[in-house]
């Protein structure tokens, strides 16, 4: 390995100066020429990065620094980069433009591993550059051969990325981001830029921020992140003491909250695993980052390459996927089955994005879709099979960053009383709504003032209605915050039509956002403000269809008042934003691969709406029960005219009406909404 770096880096240094006088590569030397000059800028970086006294710097020396390595990614520059698709493939044509700008963006994504010193990362991109540089050099290759050595890549490194990223997400002992928040002063933000990703002034206002905060902020913010993930297996009846790791997942310049949470987490027994969300062809899930990361340089670019995995997909390399996979999981099976799950810190309030689709971008062909929901499928099935989900729980909570604007502080300030409302009070208030919602058939749902919607929601039977409960009472434990009841719905004669005005979804914004249900099931829907493909990306994942797999009531009517009086609504995550009115989930329910697990409220009753005619399939069908994606979506109570219970014998019981609770016993909500 070290004799591979050796001669692959040497040749590297050597094509400096060796391309710009090459007169073989005709056409293709300006490509060659930018590409091998950033995988210089890289190596320089390899080295410069080894000495402490690199990161000593002054915060705008080590940004100059930075941009050096991504500065070609930022938008303006972007246009004429050869990562771009649109570029490349009007210099080079379809095919091997594609090719090309697929390779430069991998060769792009060798800057964390040259942070983290990973050298057989860095090591197989390099190699990767050399052999098709050689192959230009030597006849000026065509697009059939250069697939083929993009994809012998993809397909001989399977084993390798896939056994280094189980290593990532279960062994606690790949600690590079640990260390990062143990070993430094966190109270100076130059930490931020050992990470390898690109620092934005984003991240570095959150870490300066949180370095003002008193200790005792600081200690809430970690202490209700950490108990939510406790209460969670508490709820549910799990024994925690079985585990010895958590995930931790947080958006850079959190650090400080992250460092007193593994103290917490460390309390329960366990170890602190944090992954960073890569971008590489091994570890690409479109545009959905799970992990640790900054902001991103450009989302634009990020997107552009969300389906760079249609270049190779085909049913060969799905197999061997999977049986990497398989082998990768088999060896660490000890550590995956001691994963108690992930605890998730997210934020909101980045700058709008809303993406631009280009011919030239590459694209799943229809059996390339089909085989990639079939090997989500599996993947997720795969990795289930050994960790054991009856086993785990996870938690999520959301804090916002200064992209949000003026108002930061403020409302971060009202996020931490968000977080930290009274679980007490909603127990009862929810408890009031359970015990109605448990006597109907169905639920009504219908908008006001330009909102379409029109909805009957089936519901479960009860055998047992002293016992037995048809929606979980949900406060303050994995779903931070407190505010919402929900269920799973009866599918068949669940029907009508959803619309939300502006809804924001995995970082995209949708406006006047319309799904058709028959029968619990939507085959995609409408967007005014998007491309045609964004709801079947982004929401129905390549899927044909999708069952409704939640119907819930959000009852944080506090987050409501802060999200009207800051104007927040198209910022909020949906974590805070499906607690602020009805919301329907389209994928698997809230219970997927733990129907088995008994939920109890906290009246003593257990909840029994788990499944549907999809997830009932996981014994004799599993390939049929579950979509393995799960999207929510809020109506806000603005636009709600009308939400009533409608019992069997046809009475109709109005739990809200115009936007306001009005079911005796939940009046308290509308506080915060009359305060407005």
């Amino acid at each position: 390995m070290e004799e591979r770096f050796e001669l692959a880096t040497g040749r590297i240094r050597e094509l400096k100066s060796e391309i710009s006088s090459e007169n073989g590569l005709k056409e293709f030397q300006p490509y060659f020429e930018a590409l091998v000059t950033f995988l210089n800028h890289a190596l320089d970086t390899y080295e410069a990065v080894k000495d402490p006294a690199f990161f000593e710097q002054g915060i705008e020396a080590l940004k100059k620094a930075q941009e050096v390595l991504f500065g070609e990614l930022k938008e303006g520059n972007y246009e004429s980069s050869f990562a771009n698709p649109t570029y490349c493939v009007s210099k080079y044509g379809e095919k091997t433009g594609r090719y090309l700008a697929f390779l430069y963006w991998e060769e792009m994504q060798i800057l964390p591993y040259i942070y983290e010193s990973r050298t057989e990362e860095i090591l197989i991109r390099l190699e990767l550059f050399l052999e098709i540089y050689g192959e230009f050099y030597v006849n000026q290759t065509e697009a059939k051969n250069l697939h083929e050595i993009l994809y012998w890549y993809v397909s001989d490194y399977s084993e390798d990325s896939i056994l280094a990223r189980v290593k990532e997400q279960f062994l606690p002992e790949e600690d590079f981001a640990v260390r990062i928040i143990e070993d430094n002063d966190l109270c100076k933000p130059n930490y931020l830029f050992k990470y390898g990703e690109y620092i934005s002034e984003n991240e570095i206002k959150t870490a300066e921020y949180l370095a003002k905060l008193p200790e005792e902020t600081i200690d809430l913010m970690a202490k209700t992140y950490a108990e939510g993930f406790r209460k969670g297996f508490v709820a549910a009846g799990k024994d925690l003491s079985i585990k010895n790791t958590v995930n931790i997942r947080y958006t850079i310049g959190f650090e400080r909250v992250i460092k007193k949470s593994i103290v917490y987490f460390e309390e329960m027994g366990l170890k602190p695993v944090i992954y960073r969300a890569s971008g590489d062809i091994f570890r690409k899930r479109g545009v959905i980052k799970i992990g640790y990361s900054a902001g991103g340089v450009n989302r634009q670019a990020e997107y552009d390459h969300r389906e760079d995995p249609a270049l190779f997909l085909d049913g060969h390399l799905v197999t061997r996927k999977l049986e990497c996979a398989k082998a990768a999981y088999e060896e660490y099976k000890k550590e995956i089955r001691d994963f108690a799950g992930p605890a998730c810190m997210e934020t909101f309030g980045e700058a709008d994005f809303v993406p631009k689709d280009y011919d030239a971008n590459p694209a799943f062909t229809e059996e390339q879709r089909k085989a990639y929901v079939e090997y989500q499928a599996k993947a997720g099935d795969l990795i289930n099979s050994y960790i054991h989900m009856e086993e785990r729980s996870f938690t999520i909570i959301a804090f916002p960053t200064p992209e949000i604007g003026a108002d930061f502080e403020r409302i971060f300030n009202e996020t931490i009383r968000i977080n930290t409302l009274d679980y007490e009070t909603y127990q009862r208030i929810q408890t009031t709504l359970i015990d109605t919602l448990n006597l109907a058939d169905e639920v009504h749902v219908k908008g006001k003032d330009g909102n379409e919607t029109e909805l009957v929601v089936k519901l479960c039977k009860l055998n047992n209605p002293e016992k037995e409960a048809k929606f979980e009472n949900c406060v303050a434990d994995v779903n931070i915050p407190v505010g919402e009841v929900f269920t799973s719905p009866v599918l068949e004669g669940t029907e009508g039509i959803l619309h939300v005005k502006k809804v924001y979804i995995n970082g995209l914004k949708y406006e006047n956002l319309r799904l058709e249900i028959k029968d619990g099931i939507t085959k995609g829907g409408s967007t005014t403000n998007l491309p045609e493909n964004a709801v079947e990306e982004n929401i129905m994942y390549h899927h044909a269809f999708l069952p409704i797999g939640e119907f819930a009531i959000g009852t944080n009517t506090t987050a409501y008042n802060v999200a009207l009086k800051y104007n927040l609504f198209e910022k909020l995550p949906i974590l805070i934003a499906e607690k602020t009115g009805p919301h329907f989930a389209f994928g698997d329910t809230c219970y997927s691969n733990e129907e088995e697990v008994h939920y109890v409220n906290p009246d003593g009753k257990e909840m029994v709406a788990k499944e549907n005619t999809y997830s009932v399939k996981r014994h004799e069908n599993p390939e049929e029960a579950y979509f393995h994606c799960h999207t929510d979506i809020t109506i806000p109570y603005e636009e709600i005219g009308i939400i009533e219970a409608i019992l069997p014998g046809g009475e109709r019981v109005a739990l809200l009406r115009d936007g306001r609770f009005v079911l005796p016993g939940t009046e308290e909500l509308n506080i915060p909404l009359d305060e407005i």
